[in-house]
């Protein structure tokens, strides 16, 4: 391209080319530019964020889709990029640029858009969904056949030798706008694929799951609109005013617009609720049927406070000792409790003792029946003389 007088904001050493990208006199050069620039430094943050959120993910469900939502903010990064290459002047690099990057990047977004979708329809029809790795199968399917469309229309138009002479430099930059419109249709498949598959997941009956589909609809309709306002000026608009000097501007207007919708209508909101727990998909805690840990020193604390007559008992889910009588006791002698006859001769064997000893009922029956009538005789003889002896010291 012939060199011209430098524009006001760019140095002398400055090509001709790269005039829109300092020229202050090309409002839309600089707008444009400002915007991908900062786009390209956003989709890197959210990027990194995406990644360091990986860990504190608990949902597993969730966590599938970080492949995807990977995806989509990688492919929206080479968006902002290109936007680069239809600022500056047209050149066999530049065009060459456009022409296949331009469908391939969009499809990349569009099919982890529609894999998401679809993802979200099983989910709500079957209860469960593909694994990740399926879904990041089905997204590079998809994304590869654009590759290969773009592929061959680059080196049918292209690589091929020129015609009677024809610079291959001339080539790649001489394209009719109707031409680049129908590359794209495969894009445009991927486009209504989008907002087909994200109608189902409205009606899910989780309100996450309904949110991600409204995300992904909300970006494939405002994907549309741009769509259909840049092809219907690029095809149409430009030539009713004359001026085709606005081709190149109005393509893009439509890469960074739509990749701010990528970032800001689905990237950012699912980075948001990706470590966001949703109550819909906790189980229920019931209070009732949950039983607290408990321990004695606890109970002490904070049981309320007892009288003095009664003792603190434990409690114990297998047995309950016998809880203690609440009428007040009386001051009992210590010797209120003999009756006169020896310890040894009255054998009251309890339940615990008949347990560690390994005697059952029918046992202690037998063992009773078998008791003989010399050993009743002695302790009866032992506690008459006993209380004859007791008589005689109180005489």
């Amino acid at each position: 391209m012939a060199m011209t007088t430098p524009p006001k904001g760019c140095g002398s050493t400055i090509g001709s080319i790269y005039y829109n990208l300092c020229d202050l006199t090309t409002v839309w050069g600089v707008v444009v530019e400002a915007l991908a620039a900062t786009g390209v430094v956003t989709s890197f943050v959210l990027f990194i964020i995406l990644m360091a959120c990986l860990p504190f993910v608990t949902d597993k469900k969730r966590k599938g889709m970080v492949a995807l939502q990977a995806g989509v903010l990688i492919f929206t990064l080479g968006l902002f990029g290109l936007t680069f290459a239809f600022i500056v002047g047209r050149y066999s690099t530049s065009c060459a640029a456009r022409r296949f990057l331009f469908g391939v990047l969009f499809s990349g977004c569009l099919a982890c858009l529609v894999m998401h979708g679809l993802w979200l329809a099983l989910l709500e029809r079957r209860g469960r969904g593909p694994r990740s790795w399926m879904l990041c199968l089905g997204a590079l399917g998809l994304w590869l056949v654009e590759v290969i469309i773009n592929t061959e229309w680059l080196l049918i138009t292209v690589v091929r030798s020129p015609p009677g002479g024809t610079d291959v430099s001339e080539l790649s930059c001489s394209f009719a706008n109707e031409d680049f419109v129908m590359a794209l249709i495969y894009v445009m498949a991927l486009l209504l694929a989008t907002v087909l598959m994200a109608v189902p997941s409205l009606r899910h009956k989780h309100k996450q799951w309904r949110r991600d589909g409204a995300f992904i609809l909300v970006s494939g309709l405002f994907t549309v609109a741009i769509w259909v306002a840049w092809i219907v000026m690029y095809v149409h608009g430009n030539r009713v005013l004359g001026d085709s000097s606005w081709d190149d501007p109005t393509l893009a207007v439509a890469v960074v617009s739509n990749a701010w919708v990528f970032l800001l209508l689905y990237a950012i909101p699912e980075i948001c609720l990706l470590t966001q727990v949703d109550l819909d998909l906790e189980p229920p805690h019931d209070g009732d049927h949950i039983y607290p840990a408990r321990s004695l020193v606890y109970d002490n604390i904070h049981k309320e406070p007892e009288p003095p007559h009664q003792t603190v008992y434990m409690e114990n889910k297998a047995f309950t000792m016998e809880e203690p009588p609440s009428v007040p006791m009386k001051p009992v002698s210590p010797y209120g409790a003999y009756n006169g006859q020896l310890r040894s001769c009255v054998y009251q064997p309890t339940e615990i003792a008949l347990i560690t000893k390994g005697l059952t009922k029918m046992d202690q029956d037998m063992m009773m029946r078998r008791a003989s009538a010399s050993s009743l005789n002695l302790c009866s003889s032992s506690s008459s003389s006993l209380h004859h002896s007791v008589g005689s010291l109180a005489s």
